[in-house]
């Protein structure tokens, strides 16, 4: 499985390419709560021919020792293969440190910078085998609306994720 995630994050990279913009981007300050602060590593300009949209990524770190515990990309806009299979919001939280809703934490945080980029709901997606996932978006808040097909052309199904479960989070 942590190849088939490291395959994605590769594509994905890919596809946004390096190119920063500082144009397209809105600094989100300090992002702390608790134990926990988002710390802003890169953004990815996007690239409007191929649908990508600008992205942050932060690193998740525990504060006190500084440990990075995971990390979450925010995609700011809408696509069909981000409103469908690839959502708003993704996060990765390293097993040692699961349990402690970091990723629902995280998500609460990045809520802000996703209304000032005119986000009124964000769509959070998992495959349907993903039970801390799906776990995560209902406790956000977040609505099950469908499980939906992958397209069998995409990354996501040559990866072998065949579905998406659809979790909407209305802002």
């Amino acid at each position: 499985m942590r190849r088939i995630i490291e395959a994605l994050n590769k594509a994905a990279l890919a596809a946004l390419g390096s190119r920063e913009e500082s144009s397209d981007f809105i600094d989100p300050g300090r992002l702390v709560e608790g134990d926990l602060e988002l710390v802003l590593i890169r953004k990815f300009y996007g690239n409007s021919g191929s649908g990508d949209l600008p992205t942050y990524r932060f690193k998740m770190v525990h504060l006190g020792d500084d440990k990075e515990i995971g990390r979450i990309d925010l995609r700011a806009g809408d696509t069909e293969r981000v409103l469908l299979y690839l959502g708003h919001i993704g996060y990765r939280v390293d097993p040692k440190y699961r349990g402690n809703h970091y990723a629902a934490r995280s998500t609460h945080l990045l809520l802000p910078l996703a209304r000032q980029h005119g986000l009124s709901t964000l769509w959070i997606t998992c495959n349907p085998d993903n039970l801390p996932s799906r776990r995560t978006c209902e406790f956000l808040g977040a609505e099950l609306v469908e499980i939906v097909d992958v397209p069998n052309n995409s990354d996501f199904y040559r990866a072998g994720e065949i579905q998406k479960c659809r979790y909407r989070l209305d802002l």
